[in-house]
């Protein structure tokens, strides 16, 4: 069972080791990370902008904060659990796990981060800014 279980408990360790850096490495401070280059070339936050601010908000336990930064990041952040959760057990269970990505997922996530990055970046979207 160990051997099966190698594979979510080394993507598990990674995703820990990556948040861990991220609370201890604040991005708040500059220096420490690049600027978004579409941000820094054009002045439009991109889907991705403020999700290192995200992280370490949510490392950190400040869930306010990291909705504030990038709502979208979040909620990856909490799907990723549900799904490292599925995986674990299924594998421990020696159960095969198959994730089916239908273009209709893919069409939907793509028009909310869309409508997201449209919405953040006009003059009523401020709140969503990073």
């Amino acid at each position: 069972m160990w051997r099966r279980l190698a594979p979510p408990v080394a993507v598990l360790g990674a995703v820990v080791g990556a948040f861990a850096y991220v609370r201890a490495v604040d991005p708040n401070r500059p220096g420490h990370y690049p600027a978004c280059p579409l941000l820094a070339l054009t002045g439009v936050y991109c889907p991705g902008c403020g999700g290192l601010r995200s992280a370490h908000a949510f490392a950190h336990g400040d869930l306010v904060a990291a909705l504030h930064a990038n709502a979208p990041a979040v909620v990856g952040y909490l799907l990723f659990a549900v799904a490292w959760s599925v995986w674990a057990v299924r594998t421990a269970r020696g159960l095969p796990t198959r994730v089916t990505v239908r273009p209709a997922h893919l069409w939907a996530l793509g028009t909310v981060l869309a409508v997201f990055t449209l919405v953040r970046n006009l003059p009523f979207g401020g709140w969503l800014h990073p």
